[in-house]
């Protein structure tokens, strides 16, 4: 029997698009679906300034398909010399919808964030004042911290004491992983939300390395333990405001990902609503998938929902590409290990 649900149109709060050919073989997958993304800014070199966000917005509207409606949000790469009027005028002007933060040496591209966090205190006092979010990789970077522990070091050890030494910032924790992390959410009630990614609600730590190492599956921060996920799951299934949908869709050709050193990124953008109707409706709540996906998002950044709706319909299973092909190589496609029955009509 076919079903059908019809949702507002879902927004991207966490999307990597990257640039050159790239960009242009991936954005026709986000936008295919979402009305709007952050974008993040770790590029090479990374956005640091107003000019930077205006010269890559533009390239993004370059490569956008014709006729599709698609609009990117841009953030600002926060570095120990970010100028405060510089962020304060980018945002007066409409152009960034925040900063992010990446500790130095956290992830891709992140050699250029923050080692020295009273190096930043300027900018985020002023993004306190102006309600500019702070959009967070919350990880530690210590090479004595084991790699599955650095998210719940981080908000002990960063986040904590940054929010408290900056009364009114407004704060996403992105892509978080573990139950440290939905449970520091829930006791915030003002100022703090998070992004939760699709590959998150799918996968466990056992999926990169059981029967052998599954490049595909690695990101960071590094799928957790099956108490996590089912944390996860939980959270985005609640209908809780402070949790809403990250994609944190990162593409890297397969030669990158399958290397010795393999880079971190999965591609989730083709196939998220699917793999997201799947779990929602494992966790029995369909009902609360356009509060994740297209109403907890605008609400914490201020903006209006989609007035355009999208219906996801249920029959025989849909198929997606294995690959992207772009100018660059091949760029494999998120597999969540189980047949997709709902795809977007």
């Amino acid at each position: 029997m076919t079903q059908t649900l019809t949702l507002r149109r879902p927004d991207d709060w966490h999307l990597h698009l990257r640039d050159g050919a790239m960009l242009r073989a991936v954005l026709p997958e986000s936008a295919r679906h979402f009305a709007r993304a952050i974008i993040m800014p770790n590029l090479v070199p990374p956005v640091v300034t107003s000019h930077d966000a205006q010269a890559y917005r533009d390239r993004i509207m370059a490569a956008r398909p014709e006729g599709v409606d698609f609009t990117p949000l841009m953030t600002l790469y926060l570095t120990e010399q970010t100028d405060p009027d510089d962020v304060a005028a980018a945002h007066a002007s409409g152009l960034i919808s925040a900063v992010k933060l990446y500790p130095a040496g956290a992830t891709t591209n992140s050699a250029s964030g923050v080692r020295d966090f009273d190096k930043v205190r300027p900018v985020l006092e002023k993004m306190a004042e102006i309600g500019l979010p702070l959009c967070v990789h919350g990880e530690v970077t210590d090479a004595d911290i084991d790699i599955f522990d650095r998210e719940a070091v981080f908000i002990d050890r960063v986040l904590d004491p940054v929010r408290r030494a900056t009364p009114g910032l407004r704060v996403v924790m992105e892509h978080i992983t573990t139950r440290d992390g939905v449970d520091y959410v829930k006791a915030n009630d003002r100022d703090l939300a998070a992004t939760i990614t699709t590959h998150h609600l799918v996968i466990n730590r056992n999926h990169i390395l059981v029967g052998g190492i599954k490049p595909h599956y690695y990101c960071l921060p590094v799928a957790k333990r099956e108490e996590h996920r089912l944390a996860l799951r939980a959270a985005a299934t609640s209908g809780d405001a402070r949790f809403f949908l990250g994609t944190d869709s990162a593409p890297h050709t397969d030669p990158l990902k399958e290397s010795a050193c393999g880079c971190a990124g999965c591609f989730t953008a083709s196939n998220t609503m699917s793999i997201l109707a799947h779990v929602f409706e494992e966790e029995r709540a369909l009902d609360r998938l356009e509060s994740f996906t297209s109403l907890n998002g605008p609400a914490f950044y201020g903006l209006p929902a989609n007035d355009a709706q999208i219906t996801l319909t249920k029959g025989d299973p849909v198929t997606y590409p294995d690959k992207i092909e772009t100018e660059d190589g091949p760029v494999t496609v998120f597999d969540p290990g189980f047949a997709l029955h709902w795809q977007v009509s």
